[in-house]
Formats: C-alpha cells, sequence, structure tokens
C-alpha cells in the first residue's frame, strides 16, 4: 500500500481527482465573475438574489441544466452527436497535467509540456466540427466551419509567439521557462509575443470579440445550437476551463508563473501568485469582450493573415537574429 501511495499513478490519480473537482468550481466562479464585470460595465448590478452577492446564481442554473430533458434531433448522427460535447471538455482537462503552479505542485512536469498543452487544443478544434456536423442544422454547422477556419488561422501566429519564447529558454519544460523568469518576467523582454499571445489565446477560446463561430445574432447559438441540458453545458464548461488554461499558459510563458516580479515573492506562496495573475488576465479577457464589437468574418481573417502572422513571424526572427549575436 505504502509504495503505491509512493507511485506516479497515486499522484496522477489524485491529480486527476483535483483537477475535476477544481475545474467544476472554476467554471462557476467565472460564470458569476463573468455577469458581475458585464453586469458594472454595462452599469448593472449583475446577479445577486440567489445567496450572497449572487454567488449561487451558477449552481443554481446548474442545478436547472441538470434537470433538462437531454433532446437529439431525428436527422442528428445518433453515435456522433451524444459524444461531441464529453470531446469538447476532455482534452482540456489535459492542460492541468503540465501547469506549474508553484515549483513542488506540478502533476506531471514533462519536458514536451508546452508542446503538450497544444497538441492536444486541436483536438477541441475537431470536437467542435463534430457537434456542429452531427446536429444536421445549417446553423451548427456554419458555426463549426467557422470554428476550425478561425482556430487554424490564429493558431500560427499563437505558436510563432509561443516559439520566441522557448528559442530564449531552449526548452518545452513549462518549469524551466518560469525559472528563466527569476528575475525579469519575459513579457518585457518579449512584448511583441505576449500581446500576439493574448489576441490569439481569445480568438483560440472563441470569445468575442472573435465569437464568430457562436454569433448569436447570426447563427442562433452556433456549433451548439442542438445541444440541450448538460450537452450543453459541457460546451460552456469546456470554454471557460479553457480560458483558465490559456491564461495560465501566458502566465508561465510571459509573467514570472509562480515568481513575484523581479525575482521579489514577499512571502507569498507560488500559488497565490500564479492563480492571481491567472485571474487577472482571465478579467481582462471578459473585459475585452465586454467592451469591443464582434468583428465580421472577413476582418477577422484579414487580422491573422495579414497581419498577426507576418508580425509574429518577423518577431521570430528577430529573437533567433538577437539570440545569435549574443
Amino acid at each position: 500500500m505504502g509504495s503505491f501511495m509512493a507511485s506516479e499513478w497515486f499522484r496522477l490519480i489524485v491529480g486527476l481527482v483535483i483537477v475535476l473537482a477544481f475545474s467544476q468550481l472554476n467554471a462557476l466562479f467565472l460564470v458569476w465573475l463573468e455577469r458581475k464585470v458585464a453586469g458594472h460595465i454595462q452599469l448593472r448590478i449583475g446577479p445577486k438574489e440567489v445567496g450572497p452577492f449572487g454567488l449561487l446564481q451558477t449552481i443554481a442554473d446548474g442545478i436547472k441544466l441538470v434537470g433538462k430533458e437531454l433532446i437529439t434531433p431525428r436527422s442528428a448522427d445518433n453515435k456522433l452527436f451524444p459524444v461531441a460535447p464529453v470531446l469538447v471538455f476532455m482534452p482540456v482537462l489535459v492542460g492541468f497535467l503540465v501547469l506549474p503552479f508553484a515549483p513542488h505542485l506540478i502533476i506531471r512536469d514533462m519536458n514536451v509540456g508546452v508542446l503538450l498543452i497544444f497538441a492536444f487544443s486541436a483536438f477541441t478544434v475537431l470536437a467542435i466540427l463534430a457537434g456542429g456536423w452531427s446536429s444536421n442544422n445549417k446553423y451548427a454547422l456554419l458555426g463549426a466551419i467557422r470554428s476550425v477556419a478561425q482556430n487554424v488561422a490564429y493558431e500560427i501566429p499563437l505558436l510563432l509567439a509561443v516559439l520566441s519564447v522557448v528559442l530564449m529558454v531552449n526548452s518545452l519544460q513549462f518549469s524551466e521557462i518560469v525559472k528563466a523568469q527569476g528575475r525579469v518576467w519575459f513579457v518585457f523582454v518579449q512584448p511583441v509575443a505576449a500581446l500576439i499571445y493574448l489576441i490569439c489565446a481569445t480568438a483560440e477560446t472563441n470569445r468575442a470579440p472573435f465569437d464568430i463561430p457562436e454569433a448569436e445574432s447570426e447563427l442562433v447559438a452556433g456549433f451548439h445550437t442542438e445541444f440541450s441540458g448538460m450537452r450543453f453545458g459541457l460546451f460552456f464548461l469546456a470554454e471557460y476551463t479553457n480560458m483558465f488554461i490559456v491564461s495560465a499558459v501566458a502566465t508561465s510563458l510571459f509573467f514570472g508563473g509562480w515568481q513575484g516580479p523581479f525575482g521579489f515573492d514577499l512571502g507569498i506562496p507560488g500559488i497565490v501568485w500564479f492563480l492571481a495573475k491567472t485571474y487577472v488576465l482571465i478579467f481582462v479577457i471578459m473585459w475585452v469582450r465586454w467592451t469591443f464589437p464582434r468583428l465580421r468574418f472577413d476582418q477577422l481573417m484579414n487580422l491573422s493573415w495579414k497581419f498577426m502572422i507576418p508580425l509574429s513571424l518577423a518577431n521570430l526572427i528577430v529573437t533567433a537574429i538577437v539570440l545569435k549575436l549574443i
């Protein structure tokens, strides 16, 4: 028994249980936070009736979703349609395996951690396509096609921005990247890459002003139009968990991870630094959503192919030249 508890399998199982619990609580909190942020930006209060400050409103909505009937359209693909919401959510959980919350709080400190997260993020796009196509609904299919086009376009500059950091550290291991920022965070060394990453991460998570795949005013609800009950809930859960993942990755790559500014931790635990930075970035993503209008699809594509990709490629080339000269 003692040998099992000290084994890697026990660590993975405990980590998985904690991740599942955290992802649920995180989504509940972020939905409440988004409503509050939207309310205050629009000079409203936001939820306030259910629980103190409306904190229990999201739980009430979750209970309502659990009680809703799971409806499968007659013309939908009976095999793929119910599986799509699960396929959307599962790859998001993999990201938690390699996130460095603190020096000794990493489920698996892999030497290809950065590669693992971006490799599994591609499955989310396939799951969205499966959900839209299997619905046999023109609005859902249009939303799914838009999502694929958007993710292909914005994944290129995002990866080029990340490569600039990887070149500097010469490692794909998150813990090594965080340790390399002991004195100066990379956001001060690579401000262009950090800005490109944040813009592309917002687009990758289908958040406004890049929420073209859902576009309620055009496509009803986009790729998840036909999903009801907890099937819809899983899409929602995946979106907010994905927001946490991309913000946590940005924290690790550009904002020093678990470390305080300029090497001063001020006696604050590493996990507190990490979560504080991550939730500040999430707040910025929410702030952007309720500030800027949605882009047209042609504007969205032009921004990536004509501006973001050349800029990220130029930044990568300059980084390589400077490192070679040094």
